[in-house]
């Protein structure tokens, strides 16, 4: 292992605790009955226009100014084509070549006192998909639009991070500060603060990096810590 340098970026989604969804009027509240949350907006119905949630790029526009990033004079949404039972439009609003903030960094902690800034790529704003409930009892799912739509931020760091130690420091100092500016709650276990690692390993010392490979939908911090030194371990086991 010493051999070898692993090499981490994060992709966090921030739920913003706004009281509407994004692009329409329907409640963002956790817990209600299934598809009681929704409107032709956020299902998609044929000759409906989104509207842009004000409050969502103020969230955003806060966040970049607290992690240093540079914002954008132009931001431009675009379409996000997939299909999924989830996605009722068969698209997601999100920004691509022209997000909201660049440039940002984050400071962290090390374990021996020394502190280390991890880059922040981009900050950008886009829509949440419903969710698919299973139930083994039954040969098929079911779908609940009701977080269809509610507002996400999404924060990409740069490859700088160099130990799963060090993913949860950047993790945890990310939600402290999405929770002291009142814009994201924070709860990993209802899905408000979710985080994808793309992880690579390289010898030490070589400056191109090695194949990635992504993990997703980690929900806790131990969880993170656990999955992301298996795939170091794995990786390196094959190289």
């Amino acid at each position: 292992m010493e051999e070898f340098e692993p090499v981490i970026g994060l992709e966090v989604h921030a739920q913003l605790l706004t009281r509407s969804k994004i692009f329409c009027g329907c409640s963002t509240s956790f817990g209600a009955d299934p598809n009681t949350h929704t409107c032709p907006v956020c299902l998609g119905m044929p000759g409906v226009l989104p509207v842009l949630n004000k409050k969502v790029v103020e969230f955003a526009m806060k966040l970049a100014i607290a992690t240093h990033c540079q914002i954008a004079p132009v931001s431009i949404f675009a379409r996000k084509n997939y299909f999924y039972p989830d996605l009722p439009k068969g698209y997601q609003i999100s920004q691509y070549e022209s997000p909201l903030a660049t440039g940002g960094y984050l400071e962290i902690s090390l374990q021996d006192g020394r502190t280390k800034k991890v880059g922040i790529r981009r900050i950008h704003m886009e829509e949440d998909a419903g969710k698919l409930i299973h139930d083994e009892r039954k040969p098929f799912s079911y779908v609940d639009f009701n977080r269809t739509g509610v507002p996400l931020l999404e924060i990409v760091s740069e490859p700088d991070i160099r130990s799963p130690e060090e993913a949860v420091e950047y993790l945890k100092a990310l939600r402290e500060i999405l929770v002291y500016l009142e814009i994201c709650d924070g709860n990993m276990e209802e899905g408000s603060f979710r985080c994808d690692a793309n992880v690579s390993v390289r010898p030490m010392g070589q400056q191109y990096l090695g194949t990635r490979t992504e993990v997703k939908n980690m929900n806790s911090f131990r969880n993170v810590q656990r999955a992301l030194s298996y795939e170091i371990q794995r990786q390196v086991k094959i190289l």
